[in-house]
């Protein structure tokens, strides 16, 4: 048996000996008090070191979700000429966010500032040491904390590469995503997650539900993907000229590995090795599988066959909708809530997107916009008390309701509200942004870069040199 499992065996009986004793020998009574304050120390030191394995392991698996995860996905559904070039894209976030994430990102997003975004006392990681900070984590080092949190704001501008892919140049890329990480996920993050945020669950103006991004990350992403992908307009042929994924053999391990390390993207969101972690490891994992039956049934009853890329399409959409709710649900609604979201995704993908005609080209809007959106609705209606008592007790100890399930139906005020603000951001963040480095550094490829493809025209180099 471990140090943790005997030492949280003894918890019950703690409480009881120092009475007992002190009553049977007072004499002794110094002696067996320091015994039961180091037992004590003991249980919170084991406590400590579990959850801080757990938050590690779990920065791994969602830093696991970018690269190899997102670049293969991704990397596998265009063509070849841009399989290194869309990587690329993937591994610059991993390395120009971690830079400006201690550098300022943190602070804004995390620092005590107004309800819109943090302030600038953690700057180059200020006070940001190896002790809790028990805003956000009462039992794990804050830079455990902070690094588990980079790997958010990591994946979340990568997303959106899935949106202008095979046109957009590396320079403009690299500036544009690095100043959106910092103009909208920071300010997003801080306002859902941030104390004192305006959307913060536990004391926020509209306390909106966002147990792991379901607004910060995909319905930011999402949203300014679409507006990227209108921005720039459509690749050179769309949608006359085929463009068919050049390995479905890539983006299906792509997929199996986001779905690998989204464990730690919801589960991890829990702060801790808890049960509330257990309640979204399942959540997270029931609703992938019913995601990626919906939107196959939903492929195979309109085009006659069930593909492998509408399977895995399917998984990541389910992925998205539970992330804000994998906390606050019980698992038959994890199974509804992703199951809904395969069938509504696959139709923005085959229905609305071919009826507006926008090049979304690797469905980063149709996936994460629409599913994220979902999610963060369903999340209103399924979260309940019974999984996670965020509104905690009223005066007789009954525990208050949170979700309409749980006959509250003032939290979908709060879920559109979050929505709304998550919208409203991306929209006019990213246009700025767009214009502002458009004119600096310029976005669209030229005409004959885009037809030699990005891995050799912005690269020098190809994915597969088909001559050895």
């Amino acid at each position: 048996m471990s140090c943790r499992r005997s030492t949280l065996f003894l918890l019950p009986v703690l409480a009881s000996v120092p009475a007992m004793v002190l009553a049977q020998s007072p004499a002794s009574a110094p002696a067996t008090q320091a015994q039961i304050e180091a037992l004590q120390t003991a249980v919170q030191n084991a406590q400590s070191a579990g959850d801080n394995a757990w938050m590690l392991v779990s920065a791994a698996l969602v830093l696991l979700m970018t690269g190899p995860g997102l670049a293969l996905f991704y990397g596998g559904l265009v063509r070849r000429k841009n399989m290194l070039g869309t990587m690329m894209q993937s591994f610059a976030m991993m390395g120009l966010v971690t830079i400006l994430w201690p550098i300022v990102g943190y602070s804004l997003a995390f620092g005590h500032g107004n309800a819109f975004v943090g302030g600038f006392e953690h700057v180059f990681l200020h006070g940001v040491g190896l002790t809790p900070n028990k805003d956000y984590g009462a039992t794990i080092p804050e830079q455990t904390y902070m690094i588990y949190q980079l790997m958010f704001a990591i994946i979340t501008p990568a997303l959106i590469t899935g949106a202008f892919a095979e046109r957009v140049k590396f320079s403009g890329m690299a500036v544009f995503l690095s100043l959106w990480s910092l103009a909208v996920y920071c300010p997003m993050a801080h306002m859902v997650w941030g104390v004192g945020g305006l959307l913060n669950s536990t004391g926020g103006k509209f306390p909106s539900f966002d147990f792991a991004g379901g607004t910060v990350v995909h319905v930011t992403s999402g949203v300014s993907a679409l507006v990227t992908a209108l921005y720039l307009g459509k690749r050179a042929g769309y949608p006359k000229v085929p463009m068919p994924p050049h390995s479905l053999t890539l983006s299906f391990i792509g997929a199996c590995l986001l779905w690998v390390g989204w464990f730690g993207f919801n589960a991890g969101s829990a702060v801790a090795a808890s049960a509330l972690a257990t309640s979204a490891f399942v959540n997270t994992h029931f609703a992938t599988a019913a995601a990626a039956l919906g939107w196959t049934v939903t492929e195979w009853i309109r085009n006659g066959k069930p593909t492998a890329l509408g399977a895995i399409s399917g998984a990541v959409a389910g992925l998205v909708a539970i992330t804000p709710a994998s906390g606050f649900v019980q698992p038959m609604a994890a199974l509804l809530i992703g199951l809904l979201a395969g069938i509504v995704c696959a139709l923005m993908v085959s229905m609305v997107k071919m009826r507006f005609g926008y090049d979304d080209s690797l469905d980063a809007f149709g996936v994460h916009g629409a599913g994220g959106t979902l999610g963060a609705l369903l999340t209103g209606i399924f979260a309940t008390s019974l999984i996670n008592p965020v509104y905690g007790s009223d005066t007789s100890g009954k525990l208050i309701p949170t979700g309409v399930i749980d006959g509250h139906w003032g939290q979908m005020v709060n879920q559109i509200a979050g929505i709304a603000i998550a919208w409203g951001l991306s929209i006019v963040g990213t246009l700025i942004l767009l214009f502002v480095v458009d004119k600096i550094v310029g976005l669209r490829l030229r005409p004959e870069d885009e037809a030699a493809g990005m891995d050799l025209s912005q690269h020098g180099e190809e994915a597969y040199d088909l001559n050895t």
